[in-house]
């Protein structure tokens, strides 16, 4: 049946059928335009897998180390984007999935930002201006860890959500909940 009508759309229609793309199937067993279906008691909307690492995939084309102009177009670009991927995705009942992305955004600034501050003597200045701990500043410039690393809960501390408010970026899961309350 299938075959027939595939075969039916290529002659008859002159139209190709992407294989890749194309299912008959139950819609809580593929993902359909980015989405999931969760079947139980009542439909639940989920943001499929692939659409999470696509933007993710995105997030690290921006945030790449060979991009060149600096952190306040980085977070504009950021901005950008994101509030264009969450209108999109804001159907989906997912908002633990929005927190985990805003950290991991912050997450990958922080990253661009250490590998900024290469030599040692510059992650002095730099953690110092931010007001760190003389003793952390020892701790952290002088670590062997690698950027993700440091990243994470060393700079995480000193390099927090309100870092990146006051430096422009527009949380994601703020902007999910208000556009779910507009609906």
């Amino acid at each position: 049946m299938l075959a027939s009508v595939q075969g039916y759309i290529e002659k008859q229609l002159k139209l190709r059928v992407n294989d890749g793309k194309s299912a008959v199937a139950q819609a809580h067993r593929t993902p359909v335009l980015g989405f999931r279906f969760l079947a139980g008691r009542a439909v639940q909307i989920r943001m499929a897998p692939d659409a999470l690492a696509k933007v993710k995939a995105t997030i690290r084309q921006v945030t790449r180390r060979s991009r060149g102009p600096g952190m306040s177009k980085r977070i504009q670009t950021l901005n950008e984007y994101l509030r264009g991927w969450i209108g999109y995705f804001a159907l989906a009942e997912t908002p633990s999935v929005m927190d985990d992305l805003e950290e991991w955004v912050r997450r990958r600034l922080r990253l661009c930002l250490w590998r900024q501050w290469r030599r040692v003597r510059t992650r002095y200045r730099q953690l110092r201006g931010l007001g760190v701990p003389e003793r952390d500043v020892h701790r952290i410039a002088n670590s062997r860890l690698g950027p993700w690393r440091i990243a994470g809960k060393a700079l995480g501390r000193f390099l927090g959500t309100a870092y990146w408010t006051n430096a422009g970026l527009e949380s994601v899961s703020l902007r999910y909940c208000q556009l779910r309350a507009a609906r």
